[in-house]
């Protein structure tokens, strides 16, 4: 194992022990690592960094930029400990993230979504990924928190779900309504998957383990050009995560269309496993219905007070 690998194993175990999640930032950096290995580097380079940042060729400038931030934090670490190290200037490859225009999906796009999962093979791989689509529907939660769902986190009697390690690491319960239980309740009674052994995953891949996300996403790719949903634009694509802000997104305009507009808003926050309102209101921006509803609720109050 070179120098460099043996000290990424260190820095990643140290910024997991301040708290941080280091998954994305592991994988990059043991690109990196192994790319400057293949030279005989023991030692960060600019020069090496920016080259491998900028793979492959024409990347997106928000991908190159964000590999090279990874390269730069670990690169500060280290020169602490080598001053051979090289830390890339800040100002090399900036990029400013754009946010993405969420793709809010209709019900009919749900339940085509759903019954699409019929062209996966294997009976046991379709009810996965249909009670997966469904279950994100349902609850608005992460996808992450999904996949690190276990059986013993499900309780059918009370209709309820945990999630144990939610964003920051916070826990929260979600109560179901009683069709998502349900279908939770029949997933876990079906006989056609296989038994993994000890505590099994809620949602389990057709090999008895947990669900990964990196074989989730093309899937539900799979599953989006099989229903012909397509993206509205550039900015628009249909993402997984997109279900999550539709969700939020439902609730706000039944809120509306109940006549009491703002009154689930705390509970939503809570339900999402957000820390304040303010992040909840991110996924409500620019939502084409929910403006529609909040500038119709605005005119009637501006005609009823002339």
């Amino acid at each position: 194992m070179s120098h460099l690998r043996n000290t990424l194993a260190d820095y990643l175990t140290m910024r997991r022990a301040l708290g941080y999640k280091m998954d994305k930032a592991e994988r990059l950096l043991g690109q990196f690592t192994a790319f400057a290995g293949e030279r005989g580097e023991t030692h960060i380079r600019t020069e090496t960094a920016l080259t491998w940042a900028t793979l492959p060729s024409g990347a997106a400038a928000i991908w190159t930029s964000r590999r090279l931030a990874e390269v730069r934090l670990f690169a500060r670490h280290l020169q602490t400990l080598d001053p051979r190290t090289e830390v890339p200037p800040a100002d090399l490859l900036p990029a400013q993230a754009r946010r993405a225009t969420p793709y809010l999906y209709t019900p009919q796009e749900i339940a085509a979504l759903m019954h699409a999962t019929t062209i996966l093979r294997g009976s046991h791989v379709q009810a996965t990924y249909r009670t997966l689509i469904g279950l994100l529907a349902a609850t608005g939660m992460r996808i992450g928190e999904a996949i690190s769902l276990d059986r013993d986190d499900f309780d059918a009697g009370i209709g309820m779900l945990t999630i144990r390690h939610g964003k920051f690491d916070k826990a929260r319960v979600l109560p179901l309504h009683p069709s998502t239980v349900a279908a939770l309740d029949d997933y876990l009674c079906r006989d056609d998957g296989p038994r993994p052994a000890g505590m099994p995953p809620l949602l389990i891949s057709s090999r008895g383990k947990r669900l990964r996300y990196g074989t989730v996403q093309p899937i539900f790719h799979k599953l989006l050009h099989h229903c012909g949903i397509a993206p509205r634009s550039a900015a628009c694509r249909p993402r997984i995560h997109d279900l999550r802000h539709s969700f939020a997104v439902s609730t706000i305009v039944d809120d509306y269309r109940a006549g009491d507009p703002g009154s689930r808003l705390a509970i939503l926050s809570t339900y999402l496993g957000h820390a304040d309102p303010g992040s909840t209101y991110w996924y409500l921006s620019a939502a084409p219905e929910l403006l529609g509803l909040a500038g119709e609720r605005l005119e009637r109050h501006l005609a009823g007070g002339a």
